[in-house]
């Protein structure tokens, strides 16, 4: 098949010339009538510190706000992907219950603020699982490099607490979109693929296993990159918990 070439046109270069515009005034207004006195070099100030105390540069509070983003992203995309995987096949499953818890997790976390479900699994569990688990006397009792390495994988051992409702909560909220991505994925195949893995007498486990996940997760996969970006915008909510 051959490509057709692009020419550039006059209509391009009116919208080049009007973007151009629009960027110098916007950059006239910060710098000019703003009236506002911009100091930029005072930022590298906050990305690394010299600890006299250990002796080395150490991660200023950019850095550590940065640090601690991607783990907290990390984490939350790991447990929302759990989460949107086994609620979305529990969404195309045949047992009503099953449709129906899958159903039920989805409309309540998609129809709550995120705001409002940090709050609700901080104090949730701050106040209920982690005594109960024992979670933040198990990590002080732990040796200085034990917790030396769960502050890089998770955070300090008095932000625990914290980091870990966090991450829950945004798991749990990007979740229910990863519920319906992975839930549309596998209702996309063809009605014959089911049927010719059924003829082959498969198990319902061999035809996930075999025949629906291969091909679900060629199409998921797109949509659910985009959803691991915005695991990692949506984790600035958690600031109002740290």
């Amino acid at each position: 098949m051959r490509r057709k070439k692009t020419r550039f046109k006059p209509l391009d270069a009116v919208v080049i010339l009007l973007f151009t515009v629009l960027a110098a005034f916007i950059v006239y207004r910060l710098a000019v009538k703003l009236n506002y006195k911009w100091n930029w070099g005072i930022i590298p100030q906050y990305l690394a510190r010299y600890d006299v105390e250990q002796g080395r540069w150490t991660a200023n509070v950019l850095l550590e706000g940065l640090f601690t983003s991607i783990r907290l992203s990390v984490w939350a995309a790991i447990l929302a992907a759990l989460f949107g995987l086994v609620m979305g096949v529990a969404r195309t499953a045949k047992k009503l219950l099953f449709r129906l818890a899958g159903g039920t997790y989805v409309e309540l976390i998609r129809n709550t603020p995120p705001l409002v479900l940090v709050f609700i699994f901080y104090f949730f569990v701050s106040d209920q699982i982690m005594p109960i688990l024992g979670v933040e006397d198990f990590i002080r009792s732990r040796s200085p490099e034990t917790q030396e390495w769960l502050s890089y994988l998770f955070a300090t051992p008095d932000l625990f607490t914290a980091f870990i409702s966090g991450a829950v909560t945004v798991a749990f909220f990007q979740g229910a979109y990863m519920t319906e991505i992975v839930r549309a994925g596998i209702q996309s195949l063809e009605k014959g693929q089911w049927e010719a893995a059924y003829a082959l007498g498969l198990s319902w486990r061999q035809q996930m296993q075999y025949v629906v996940f291969p091909q679900a997760f060629k199409r998921v996969l797109p949509p659910l990159a985009n959803e691991f970006i915005n695991t990692i915008k949506y984790s600035s909510i958690v600031s109002v918990i740290s």
